[in-house]
């Protein structure tokens, strides 16, 4: 996947597109990283990106990059679908590396403490070989 199609991507768009990939992500996110498990290495920070994205003192900014993330992860049928095992997730993998390294510094600790106590609290399987 190339910088273009990821800028693309992850362009923060009006609020009420932003409104409509809060709703995609929180219908969808945990199924979503229950099917995700094990494909991808950074799960933690994931989740994380999630509590960030719906905290009200995330900037707007932020949120979208975010949002439009999570939007793309969370969209069963992306540039490589999801339901092609392994390969599935690299287009994912990438967005979601890019978003959360543009935004680390505005996922708190508070984020990833809430990450790790749901991903504690629930474990999340990894698939079978």
């Amino acid at each position: 996947m190339d910088k273009k199609t990821i800028d693309k991507i992850l362009k923060p768009e009006s609020e009420e597109t932003q409104k409509s990939r809060a709703a995609k992500v929180r219908a969808t996110f945990w199924k979503t990283v229950r099917k995700a498990a094990g494909h991808i290495p950074f799960m933690e920070d994931v989740v994380a990106s999630y509590y960030c994205a719906f905290d009200p003192q995330t900037p707007t900014r932020v949120r979208g990059i975010l949002l439009a993330a999570l939007a793309y992860f969370v969209m069963p049928f992306d540039l490589i679908p999801d339901m092609l095992a392994v390969i599935g997730f690299t287009d994912d993998i990438a967005v979601l590396t890019i978003a959360i390294s543009a935004v680390r510094a505005h996922i708190t600790d508070a984020h990833y403490q809430a990450a790790r106590k749901i991903l504690e609290k629930n474990p999340i399987e990894t698939p079978k070989k």
